[in-house]
């Protein structure tokens, strides 16, 4: 059975994520790489995909800077998202070669393996049909945003989960260029910690995509 590393990264910037990711993404191409999920905790940052509208980024750069959040475009798909402390935030980097060389089988089952595990916390998720509207949401609020990238079938970026994240900070933008509310778990009543929040989700991208788990590097952080 293949085998997906999970490694956590702490806090870390979202720059600095990035350069770990592409580390990997290279290791992959070279023929050196393994498939790797990082789950990371961003300081407040605000990022916008290929196909984003900055007229969803509803701060000036002024007020971003002057209230901490730093700013990045990216090359995933999707629009404009948040992450912050108390958001859980994972990279899957996957070579699709080993697994079906399908982009949107490929970001359905990320969406899959995040209702899953919100299923193994207690928590009802769904997705809805709405074209436009892809992620995962709880009683009409969103929960988790997803945005990919995929090049020679190496997949980057990925998904982010509020689990203890203040909403307020989703004021600056227009999430994923929706006028639609936001949750987090703790919002919907769900106290699981950070490490069972984890491990659900690690267990679920196991399921789905049919992996043998290793805790690589470091245990998954315990909040």
């Amino acid at each position: 059975m293949r085998q997906l590393h999970v490694v956590d990264l702490g806090r870390m910037r979202y720059g600095d994520a990035l350069a770990e990711q592409q580390r990997l993404i290279d290791d992959h191409k070279s023929g050196a790489g393994v498939d790797t999920l990082l789950f990371v905790e961003h300081p407040h940052v605000v990022t916008i995909g290929r196909n984003g509208k900055e007229h969803n980024v509803l701060a000036s750069e002024n007020v971003l800077t002057r209230t901490g959040i730093e700013f990045y475009e990216t090359d995933r798909g999707g629009d404009v998202t948040y992450h912050g402390p108390g958001q859980l935030v994972g990279y899957p980097i996957l070579d699709l070669r080993e697994w079906k060389r399908d982009v949107r089988a490929y970001f359905r089952s990320v969406e899959q393996s995040l209702i899953d595990a919100m299923a193994t916390l207690g928590v009802r998720a769904e997705r809805l049909p709405q074209p436009g509207y892809e992620g995962v949401w709880v009683n009409g609020a969103k929960i988790a945003a997803i945005g990919i990238h995929i090049s020679r079938w190496i997949t980057s970026h990925g998904f982010a989960l509020n689990v203890e994240t203040d909403l307020n900070y989703f004021k600056y933008i227009v999430p994923c260029g929706l006028t639609r509310p936001v949750c987090s778990l703790r919002s919907v009543d769900c106290r699981a910690t950070w490490q069972e929040v984890q491990h659900a989700i690690a267990d679920a991208f196991a399921n789905t995509f049919q992996y043998e788990l290793v805790m690589a590097q470091q245990e998954l952080q315990i909040r």
